[in-house]
C-alpha cells in the first residue's frame, strides 16, 4: 500500500461516470487507479447491472452473502457513487451542473439515448467547453450497425476473434470458441483510457474538450494484431490453431510424462538450445527447421516429434532446464496456483481493501508500476449511493434540498 501522502498522476482530473457493466467501468476504475476522482451515477436500486451478477459475492464476516457481486467489486474501485434519475428532469439538472465541475465524462449508452435527456455529448460540451465526451458503444456512433446493442461475446464473433480461437476445426473440439475473459470489453476500456488521457493533453494546451467515439467492433478488430495483418497481407483469413502459434515454431502447450508446459520458443538460438536440452541436437542443423520460417512451414513434421521428446521427462525436469538455458516456457496454472506463485506475490497484485459490508474484500491490484506517482488504493468500489448525500453536498445543495430530492425519488 502506497502512503496516501504520495502524489498522483491525475489528481486534479475529475471524471463524471455514467458508464455500466465492463468497458466503460473498466476505463474509469483505471483513471481512478491513477489519481482522478471518478463519480460513478447509478440508477436508484438497482445501479450497475453488475452488481447482481452473481454468485459469487462478497462475503460479509459471518460467510454469508452480501448485497456486493464480485464481477462488479472488480471494474469498480477508487470510485464515489451518486445515485440520480437521470428520466427526472431534476435528475437531468443534477447531471448537468456535475459535467461543469468535470473534466471528462466517460458513457456507454445506446447511440443517441443521452440526448433524449438533454446529457448528449453536445449540450454538455456548450455548458463546459473542456469536457472531454468519450462514448464507448458496441459499433460507434456512425456506420449501418450504429444502433444495435454492443455485447463482447457478440463482438468476439462478427470481429473475427473466435474464428481464430480454439482448437484445429480438424481435431477433437473444433469449432467456434470464445476467449475465457470478455477481451473485447477489457481492450475497449484501456483504449478508452489512451484517448482520454491524449485528448485531456489537448485540452490542457488548448481549453478545448473533444468527443471520442469508441467502439468494441472498431477494438476488437484492432486487438487481432498480427492475425489481423496476417489477412491483409496474404488475403487469406487465418484459422484456429490451438495452443500453437499461426507464426512461431514451436510456441504452444505439450505434455509432459506428468502433465502439460507451454515452450514458447522464439528465436533461431532459442531454438539451438531446446534441441540441446532434447538431446536433439541435428533438429537445429536440419535445413526444414533450422530457421523460424522453415519450422513453421514443417510444423507438421517437428511438432510430433518434438511432442514425443517432450513426453519422456516430468514437467519438473524440463522447466528446471529450459529455465537455466532461458528458453521461454512455463506452467499452465489455474487462478489458485497463479494468485499463489512467489513471484506474483512479490508483486504485490492483489490488494486488501477495507469495505462497509466486508473486512474479507481482496481484489486484483493494478498492474501500473509508477515511481513517482504510483498508484493508491482510495475507496473500496462503493455501495449504490454511499456518497449521493456527500456529492450533492459539493455541489453546493443544503441538507434540506438534498432531503426532498430524496423524498422525490430524484436520488437515493
Amino acid at each position: 500500500m502506497t502512503s496516501p501522502l504520495s502524489p498522483q498522476a491525475l489528481a486534479g482530473v475529475r471524471v463524471l461516470d455514467l458508464s455500466r457493466v465492463l468497458a466503460g467501468p473498466w476505463c474509469t476504475q483505471t483513471l481512478a487507479d491513477l489519481g482522478a476522482d471518478v463519480i460513478k451515477v447509478e440508477r436508484p436500486g438497482g445501479g450497475d447491472d453488475t452488481r447482481s451478477w452473481g454468485p459469487p459475492y462478497l462475503k460479509d464476516s459471518q460467510g454469508a452473502d452480501t448485497s456486493e457481486a464480485a464481477y462488479y467489486l472488480g471494474a469498480n474501485r477508487n470510485k464515489r457513487s451518486i445515485a440520480i434519475d437521470i428520466a427526472n428532469p431534476e435528475g437531468q439538472a443534477l447531471i448537468k451542473r456535475l459535467a461543469t465541475q468535470c473534466d471528462v465524462l466517460v458513457e456507454n449508452f445506446k447511440v443517441g439515448d443521452l440526448a433524449r435527456y438533454g446529457l448528449d455529448a453536445e449540450t454538455l460540451r456548450a455548458i463546459n467547453p473542456g469536457l472531454v465526451v468519450c462514448s464507448i458503444t458496441g459499433f460507434g456512433q456512425t456506420g449501418p450497425y450504429q444502433d444495435r446493442a454492443g455485447y463482447d461475446y457478440a463482438i468476439q464473433g462478427i470481429g473475427g476473434l473466435m474464428s481464430v480461437t480454439g482448437e484445429r476445426d480438424d481435431l477433437p473440439g473444433g469449432g467456434p470458441q470464445k476467449v475465457g475473459v470478455a477481451v473485447a470489453d477489457l481492450f475497449t476500456g484501456l483504449y478508452s483510457t489512451v484517448a482520454i488521457l491524449a485528448a485531456l493533453r489537448h485540452r490542457d494546451a488548448t481549453g478545448q474538450g473533444q468527443v471520442i467515439d469508441m467502439a468494441l467492433l472498431d477494438t476488437q478488430l484492432a486487438m487481432l494484431a498480427n492475425l489481423g495483418s496476417n489477412y491483409l497481407c496474404t488475403g487469406k483469413a487465418p484459422g484456429r490453431m490451438g495452443n500453437a502459434h499461426q507464426n512461431i515454431v514451436p510456441y504452444q502447450v505439450f505434455e509432459c510424462s506428468d502433465g502439460h508446459l507451454i515452450l514458447a520458443v522464439g528465436n533461431d538460438g532459442q531454438f539451438a538450445k531446446f534441441c540441446e536440452i532434447a538431446g536433439r541436437p541435428d533438429w537445429a542443423q536440419d535445413p526444414r527447421f533450422a530457421r523460424n520460417a522453415d519450422r513453421v512451414r514443417n510444423r507438421e513434421v517437428l511438432v510430433p516429434e518434438i511432442a514425443a521428446a517432450i513426453k519422456t521427462r516430468t514437467r519438473a525436469e524440463w522447466l528446471g532446464a529450459l529455465e537455466a538455458a532461458k528458453v521461454p516456457c512455463g506452467a499452465i496454472n489455474n487462478l489458485a496456483e497463479a494468485f499463489a506463485d512467489p513471484h506474483v506475490q512479490a508483486r504485490e497484485m492483489t490488494v486488501a481493501m477495507e469495505h462497509p459490508l466486508s473486512d474479507r474484500l481482496k481484489l486484483v491490484a493494478s498492474p501500473i508500476k509508477l515511481s513517482a506517482t504510483p498508484v493508491q488504493y482510495r475507496h473500496a468500489p462503493p455501495l449504490l449511493g454511499q456518497h449521493t448525500a456527500e456529492l450533492l453536498a459539493e455541489l453546493g445543495l443544503s441538507e434540506p434540498e438534498i432531503r426532498a430530492l430524496s423524498e422525490k425519488r430524484v436520488v437515493a
